[in-house]
């Protein structure tokens, strides 16, 4: 078996919960969904199988700690193989996902980032975390379940409604800001 990898790299996380905490992604190509605002281009990759991806994270960072798949849409290609690996080699893994495919059991922190329009199949996440479109959020609280909920302004160049999630979240306090901190300070 192997995974259609766009890049493995050793960075901080730079939103949601974990923002600021030091962490390999492992970044899947492609995703069901044709989000208009995503900034990845999936049309190169390379093909790694679990052994592989584990090499290449243990290249970046030996010590035992977290692994965040993300992509695309990781679900897609993420099983019980990658998963077990990771956890033998004493990973913490995350999963950064759109929540349209189910997911493998023993995945330690689930970001579930649901996008207008698609059909759920997780029902529980550790965080939601919505783009937010102008779209009022709320219909999510219905869909999934969570203790953290998280709205993230729509960042595309020369385009951001930062103060229009800040007021929204200002009405809204049970939703938490989340930034994409990483572009804020030059990082992957």
């Amino acid at each position: 078996m192997s995974y259609k990898i766009k890049e493995i790299f050793y960075s901080l996380q730079g939103e949601g919960c974990h923002t600021g905490m030091p962490a390999v992604f492992v970044r899947f190509s492609g995703c069901n969904l044709r989000c208009p605002w995503c900034d990845t281009d999936f049309t190169t990759y390379t093909e790694l199988t679990a052994n592989e991806i584990l090499d290449a994270v243990q290249h970046l960072q030996q010590a035992p700690l977290l692994v965040i798949l993300t992509g695309g849409e990781p679900s897609l290609q993420v099983d019980d193989i990658l998963i077990n690996a990771l956890h033998a080699a004493g990973y913490t893994i995350a999963i950064e996902t759109n929540g349209t495919h189910h997911l493998p059991q023993g995945i330690d922190w689930i970001t579930c980032s649901p996008k207008e329009g698609s059909t759920l199949t997780i029902k529980s996440a550790d965080e939601v975390k919505v783009v937010y479109t102008g779209i009022n959020p709320e219909h999510w609280k219905d869909e999934i379940h969570t203790s953290n909920w998280l709205l993230q302004p729509l960042a595309k160049v020369d385009i951001t409604n930062t103060d229009e999630v800040v007021q929204y979240i200002l009405g809204h306090p049970e939703w938490r800001l989340s930034l994409q901190t990483h572009k804020l300070i030059g990082l992957r």
